[in-house]
């Protein structure tokens, strides 16, 4: 079997669950040593579990103390880090925006979007060494407009890190870090599953998607797995949309 990152050190934040979690095994899988980050402790150590060759650094993604001490701790104990995944994220109840408080739309775009911003930032120095990836979990929500889907914190962050995926590509192409950004139409996580309730949201959630289904996290985590490889070594700030042609409507 060929391992494709065998070597490589990658960090993927909001790990312990879903697509993060699905992604961190999948490389894994493919001979990477994989460090996670999440809020939860108990989720965390949970997760490690299922992962070989993989540890856990508990972090709050809104505190920038602990995303350096993510960072810190990788380099301590590896000595180097070649894949950034920016996975974490929030969903906000959906509202319109008269209804949505400056609280909520503050925290939306804290996690989502600074907090990628944060993580990045203190994971620069050590790719730049590398010669590294990053890999942004956007949405096709950041891409067009849904009637409907009064979710306008969300599909602001998610739009503003896919322009940042291209900013960053360009950036840094001089150090040969490759920037690039997955955009994920809905998949079966934790974070859909009020929406999935029942067989008839299920069915009409389905037909959304004009291959006829929903995704799944494990096949999110095969594209990350293609922009962290060599396979991709001339691809930057590329933007793949992988949501059963949803975004094509």
């Amino acid at each position: 079997m060929l391992l494709r990152l065998t070597g490589k050190i990658a960090l993927v934040t909001g790990g312990s669950r879903g697509i993060g979690l699905a992604t961190a095994k999948i490389l894994s899988e493919n001979g990477a040593t994989v460090a996670i980050t999440a809020k939860d402790k108990d989720r965390l150590e949970n997760a490690v579990k299922e992962i070989p060759n993989a540890i856990g650094i508990a972090a709050n993604i809104r505190n920038s103390k602990d995303v350096k001490n993510v960072v810190n701790k990788i380099i301590e104990k590896f000595g180097k880090l070649d894949i950034l995944v920016n996975n974490a994220g929030i969903f906000p109840k959906i509202k319109q925006l008269h209804e949505i408080d400056e609280d909520e739309w503050n925290e939306v775009l804290d996690v989502n979007l600074t907090g990628q911003y944060r993580f990045t930032k203190e994971a620069i120095p050590y790719l730049q060494k590398t010669s590294g990836s990053i890999i942004n979990i956007s949405s096709d929500a950041g891409i067009k407009a849904y009637q409907g889907f009064n979710a306008d914190a969300y599909s602001a962050s998610k739009a503003a890190l896919i322009l940042l995926t291209k900013c960053w590509a360009l950036e840094y192409s001089k150090d040969k870090i490759r920037v690039n950004c997955i955009c994920p139409g809905v998949v079966d996580t934790d974070m859909t599953k009020p929406f999935l309730k029942t067989e008839k949201d299920k069915e009409f959630m389905n037909s959304e998607h004009p291959i006829g289904r929903i995704g799944q996290p494990s096949e999110i985590g095969k594209a990350v797995l293609y922009f962290a490889s060599d396979d991709a070594l001339w691809t930057t700030g590329a933007i793949l949309t992988v949501d059963g042609g949803e975004s094509i409507k």
